[in-house]
């Protein structure tokens, strides 16, 4: 099954907060630049890239030097205001060095609800990726609300990035996040847990099997992971997770190596 990845010609790589800063709450700009050279690079050789990035509250509250992460609403937004500016900087002067353009695009999930609203969405999509801009993709935080008459939330960026893959009939999705894949149990307990290479179907077992949440300046875990698989899945698409530590992981990837959990049900 793997050997079909090398075919993926329209790629959507999301990263998530814990791959783009340290655990100390500071920017980790050495696997930001390895993880832009790569797709440059992927880019260069034909194959269409939009990259799903969290990070917006992280990056924020690292300019403005806060020592915990944000908890009311207001203060998230107006963080994630100054996040999205300066992750945007550091990803277009990073691009820019290889001969890239990128644009962004910020989504809420009423957008992609409306008929009308994501065919524009989609429509966007297609004409950046037809000039050759490299989409960068996060949920609109400064403005996202949850309430009971108006959803305007994905949730977590998993999702987000499982609906960027629907919206643009991508080939291939790939989490790249903190852990190496789907494990039988936790690898944190038990130390002779077994990584699943491939799961055809999103059963009660695979769904059990997931649990605990992401970093403290993150909101995923692997319950969002499994979610946003059985979407892809259910589009008749694939998605990989795996560790996004060293990001030329998507060269061994796309060449088809038995790495991460690929969700497939071919």
């Amino acid at each position: 099954m793997r050997e079909i990845i090398k075919e993926s010609q329209r790629i959507v790589v999301k990263v998530g907060t814990s791959t783009i800063m340290y655990s100390n709450g500071k920017i980790n700009l050495r696997t930001i630049e390895r993880l832009v050279r790569v797709l440059a690079d992927l880019s260069n050789q034909g194959k269409e890239v939009i990259l799903v990035s969290s990070g917006a509250i992280g990056v924020g509250s690292h300019k403005l030097q806060l020592k915990t992460p944000p908890v009311e609403m207001a203060e998230k937004q107006a963080i994630a205001a100054v996040g999205q500016s300066e992750l945007m900087h550091i990803y277009s002067k990073l691009f820019g060095e290889y001969g890239h353009v990128v644009g962004q695009i910020l989504l809420t999930r009423d957008v992609i609800d409306f008929p009308d609203s994501r065919k524009n969405v989609t429509n966007t999509f297609e004409m950046m990726l037809n000039k050759g801009i490299i989409p960068i993709v996060n949920e609109n935080d400064t403005v996202s609300v949850n309430e009971i008459e108006h959803v305007t939330r994905f949730g977590d960026n998993d999702q987000l990035s499982a609906i960027v893959s629907e919206v643009t009939t991508a080939d291939l999705l790939i989490l790249l996040s903190d852990i190496d894949g789907l494990f039988d149990s936790d690898p944190n307990v038990n130390p002779n847990a077994k990584l699943i290479s491939e799961v055809k179907e999103i059963t009660p077992y695979i769904v059990n099997l997931a649990g605990g949440e992401g970093s403290r300046f993150g909101t995923g875990g692997m319950v969002t992971k499994i979610e946003a698989a059985k979407r892809v899945v259910n589009n008749q698409s694939r998605m990989l997770i795996t560790n996004g530590a060293n990001p030329y992981i998507l060269y061994d990837l796309l060449e088809g190596k038995n790495i991460g959990t690929l969700f497939s049900n071919e």
